[in-house]
């Protein structure tokens, strides 16, 4: 299945959504109009069964340069109160992509800068081609990398964030994965595969045990020991009694796949 859009490209394969960001001409940088179309497209992933792994990547070199120069000229005349209706926007989808019950994958194929880096935070992991640069640099500019920073801080930490907010200084690939925002790093030609196989191990686990793992992940750090406790049990005895948690058990005491693998 594939759906027509103007800024992206959305295709549905074998249980994987396989989004696209497809605005080679400008580096894959967003603007309004993908904003609305990555939305859209996110919305559509999460009430639909079949997709279980969701991969995000760009077309041609780069993934994603942050903002569009045309775009930032166009906001720059706004009031104060457009310019916060026009940037919830993007928060908004940006948190849909992060709290989406489904693994999400970054495939960094080439520069990702400003709100592209912010893509990759968003994502649940990220390999990148050893080719590929990171940067946020928006400060370069006079304004900050604020909605993309819930995401950011919680991936690489206080400390490494504030010193690329601060600095927006180009990253490597290397460094980029020793901070934490990129999980592997492999050569360009190895990307398509590096991305197949992290797909496969994704596909082979309960989908549900995944979309409760993320609520875990985003869950559990603003509550203290003792909600924590009651909390990460419930959640334990609800998985146990499902479906799926009753399937996995007695496929490992059979010694077999389960039925979703």
């Amino acid at each position: 299945m594939e759906r027509k859009f103007e800024t992206i490209v959305y295709k549905v394969e074998e249980r994987v959504a396989r989004v696209i960001l497809n605005r080679p001409e400008v580096h894959n940088a967003f603007n309004d109009t993908m904003i609305k179309e990555l939305a859209t497209v996110f919305n559509d992933i999460k009430n639909r069964k079949d997709i279980r792994v969701v991969l995000l990547t760009g077309e041609g070199k780069s993934f994603c340069a942050g903002a569009d120069l045309n775009w930032m000229r166009k906001v720059k005349g706004y009031t104060f109160e457009e310019n916060v209706k026009n940037s919830l926007k993007l928060s908004e989808m940006l948190y849909l992509i992060y709290s989406l019950p489904k693994p999400t994958i970054a495939s960094v194929n080439g520069s990702a800068i400003g709100g592209g880096t912010g893509f990759v935070a968003i994502c649940d992991l990220a390999i990148a081609s050893s080719h590929a640069k990171f940067s946020f640099s928006e400060v370069k500019i006079g304004i900050v990398p604020a909605c993309i920073s819930p995401y950011v801080i919680r991936k690489c930490g206080e400390g490494k964030t504030r010193e690329f907010f601060l600095t927006g200084e180009r990253l490597t690939a290397e460094k980029a994965l020793s901070a934490g925002l990129v999980n592997q790093v492999v050569p360009p030609e190895e990307l398509h595969q590096a991305v197949d196989n992290l797909v496969s191990r994704l596909l082979s686990s309960g989908p549900d045990a995944i979309g409760v793992c993320k609520d875990l992940l985003e869950n559990v750090p603003g509550l203290n020991f003792e909600e924590a406790k009651e909390y990460t049990a419930r959640v334990l005895a609800g998985l146990r009694m499902s479906d799926e948690g009753q399937e996995g058990t007695k496929a490992f005491l059979e010694k077999r796949k389960p039925r979703w693998s």
